[in-house]
């Protein structure tokens, strides 16, 4: 069999290749380096390897890799780029992995360059020969900006699995739903003038009052017609992070917009509230004389839920003795649930380091996860029944 780095030598080489992803041009990267070394480890244990462009994006990569065949078995998922760092705040080189104190330091080392290091030792330590159903390894691109990545291969429909795994920091904890997100732009314009009369001009900032107030009413609207009892916060949210308007204080302001969010909640349309949101503009835009245009900022992530009931988590809540929940924080899962797979979230580390200086992986999530996905992979991929796993009803593979 094909020897492959070690855990720690693949962890490594992953962190010291950059894959930023970010909507400032002057952050983003490309993500071939970490894909390439993805590819040179797969390869050699038999997978076989698509190297997928994204479309308009001549720099940025997928990789679905294939050990099987069928229409089956499980994917194995996981994003292959990072957010920026804070330059000065890290205690050491962000792209150099560093153990201290039972850790694994890096950028990228929980969120989630790790993860494809512990499957990869994982798989190449089992005995693959005689696969029932596919094991397919996926690596996308930007799921920290705009999922691009995701989204081309859910537009794309090419993977056939029945089962998926993100294996995003939840401290194995299984996580069967997450909310949606938009952000959307309101801007208003009206017409520049003398402030000392009002006639001279449309103020934009007065009719943003009215936006602003008919949007507070909205908010509380939903908050009325949608509850979901298995999230903390268990309503969907809009909150107002900024606002921008005039340029002094003698001049009708001529010119003003306002930048929201809105999380919808597992069962919620992103489309339907962006139509209801578009429908109440048009009488303030008659009232007050000005033009309003909503636009979004990123494309919209939808809520992903998965059936509390699905083998998959029912099989995960067994493997990690914990009941699955829900999260904040959005993933790629719906997604792959778009491409008919059952999909759970469940991965090594801690979202609280994600996204943070001296980003870690506690050395005592690894072996934990790799006896997860051994369990998964015998299940999924080589029809093995264990006794700590429920037989599957009316879900055979």
């Amino acid at each position: 069999m094909h020897k492959c780095p070690s855990l720690i030598s693949m962890m490594t080489q992953l962190i010291a290749s950059p894959s930023i992803s970010c909507s400032q041009a002057e952050w983003d990267q490309s993500n071939q380096g970490v894909i390439h070394l993805l590819e040179s480890w797969l390869s050699p244990l038999g997978f076989r390897c698509e190297v997928l462009p994204l479309p308009d994006q001549a720099n940025k990569f997928n990789l679905v890799a294939t050990l099987g065949e069928g229409e089956g078995g499980l994917v194995l998922s996981g994003h292959t780029d990072t957010v920026p760092y804070d330059q000065g705040k890290w205690q050491s080189d962000p792209f150099s992995l560093e153990e201290r104190d039972n850790k694994l330091f890096g950028l990228g080392s929980c969120d989630m360059k790790g993860f494809f290091a512990i499957v990869i030792d994982t798989v190449a330590k089992m005995d693959l020969q005689n696969l029932t159903q596919p094991l397919i390894i996926l690596a996308t691109a930007d799921e920290e900006s705009s999922m691009s990545g995701a989204r081309a291969l859910a537009a794309q429909g090419t993977i056939k699995a029945r089962y998926a795994v993100i294996g995003e920091p939840t401290k194995l904890t299984p996580i069967h739903a997450h909310k949606g997100i938009m952000m959307e732009r309101i801007q208003v314009t009206g017409k520049s003038g003398h402030s000392s009369n009002p006639a001279l001009g449309t103020n934009a900032l007065d009719a943003m009052h009215d936006v602003i107030s008919e949007l507070m009413s909205y908010r509380k609207q939903l908050r009325t017609r949608f509850q979901d009892a298995s999230f903390a916060i268990d309503y969907p949210t809009m909150n107002f992070g900024c606002i921008h308007g005039g340029d002094n204080p003698n001049r009708i302001c001529g010119r003003c917009e306002i930048e929201f969010d809105l999380r919808a909640l597992p069962g919620m349309s992103n489309q339907s509230l962006m139509g209801e949101i578009t429908r109440l503009l048009p009488s303030i835009e008659e009232r007050t004389g000005t033009s309003i245009q909503l636009t979004s900022l990123f494309p919209d992530v939808p809520s992903f839920s998965t059936p509390i009931d699905a083998d998959i988590i029912q099989v995960c809540e067994k493997l990690t003795q914990k009941t699955a929940e829900t999260v904040a924080f959005a993933t790629e899962g719906p997604f792959l649930n778009q491409m008919g797979m059952q999909t759970l979230i469940l991965g090594p580390g801690s979202i609280d380091q994600a996204h943070q200086p001296n980003e870690f992986m506690a050395l005592d999530q690894i072996t934990p996860m790799q006896d997860i996905l051994k369990s998964l992979i015998g299940r999924y991929c080589l029809n093995e029944v264990s006794s700590i796993i429920p037989q599957k009803t009316g879900d055979t593979l």
